[in-house]
């Protein structure tokens, strides 16, 4: 008789095999091209060029010494404030809305679903919609001048305010929907508890929503944050699309992104300018990331951390 032979299988190394072509994946295509993008930024190479040279910082030196980088900087930050102020007031207004049981509005799936439908859309197929629209032969200019309101047709790509304005309505239009769900979540997986007892001991909706709903949400705020401030920072395509692909007029709404691609797509080619653009924009929504982490942080685990370095010092 041949004994047969019995074969186990570690199930701490199991794990390893099912995450392994995400860390692999991750490797080749997440992790290596953010490090080469910082060595690109401390080099002068070219698309159009054989060799590239060291040059330290010299890039970054040249990017903040550009007014045009600076502008776009500016810009990318007008748009993304401008536009995600606003959408995540109203958000908060009809989450609050949506899943308060005292008002019990009917039809929240259907509007819910309503207001999410624009963000499954190409931003770039909303950029030539707006773009058509707002035409010197298109519908805006038809009506406003066959109602009265323009003596004659007008030109509203070329005018600065209006375009930074569609801008940062196509930006609030396509997200509000996907800021309205996550909100949403998160205060319906409050506990209905709390707000009991706070109606029995007297407390208006105003104090339930600053004492309850705030503080119970502040993960999902954060994540809106980030995650809006991440998108806000990365702007292209919409900007791109609806005017000649600078920013114009006048760089109104030329973006960090698309100044990038600018140098990027220049005679030569310049990837280590670009780089170091991207650089750039990595470091400072890092930066503003963890500022907002330290701000919003719970109080109480605030006092967590600073007891515990008190004690690792005692």
């Amino acid at each position: 008789m041949i004994a047969k032979r019995k074969t186990s299988i570690n199930k701490d190394q199991t794990g390893i095999y099912f995450v392994l072509p995400f860390i692999i994946i991750f490797l080749i295509f997440g992790l290596w091209p953010l490090i080469n993008t910082f060595r690109l930024s401390l080099t002068d190479t070219q698309l159009m060029s054989r060799t590239q040279h060291y040059t330290g910082f010299r890039n970054f030196v040249l990017i903040f010494n550009d007014p045009s980088f600076l502008l776009s900087l500016k810009n990318t930050a007008k748009i993304w404030i401008l536009n995600f102020i606003p959408q995540l007031g109203l958000a908060l207004l009809f989450s609050v809305w949506f899943t308060s049981k005292r008002m019990n509005l009917k039809g929240v799936g259907f509007f819910r679903t309503i207001f999410y439908l624009p963000n499954i859309l190409m931003p770039a197929a909303v950029a030539a919609l707006f773009a058509s629209l707002f035409d010197y032969y298109g519908p805006a200019n038809q009506i406003l001048v066959r109602m009265g309101v323009l003596d004659q047709a007008m030109q509203f790509f070329r005018n600065e305010g209006f375009t930074q304005a569609i801008v940062i309505y196509i930006q609030w239009f396509m997200w509000f929907g996907q800021t309205i769900i996550v909100l949403m979540a998160g205060m319906s997986s409050i506990s209905g508890d709390f707000y009991e007892s706070a109606m029995i001991d007297g407390a208006t909706s105003g104090q339930m929503f600053r004492k309850i709903t705030l503080p119970c949400i502040r993960p999902v705020m954060i994540y809106t944050l980030i995650t809006s401030l991440v998108g806000g920072m990365q702007m292209f395509d919409i900007p791109f699309m609806l005017t000649d692909g600078r920013g114009a007029p006048n760089g109104s709404v030329m973006t960090a992104n698309i100044f990038m691609y600018l140098k990027y797509s220049s005679n030569k080619g310049h990837i280590g300018l670009a780089s170091t653009v991207g650089v750039v924009v990595f470091v400072i929504t890092s930066a503003i990331a963890l500022i907002v982490f330290k701000l919003l942080e719970d109080p109480d685990e605030r006092i967590k951390k600073q007891m515990k370095k008190m004690e690792k010092r005692g």
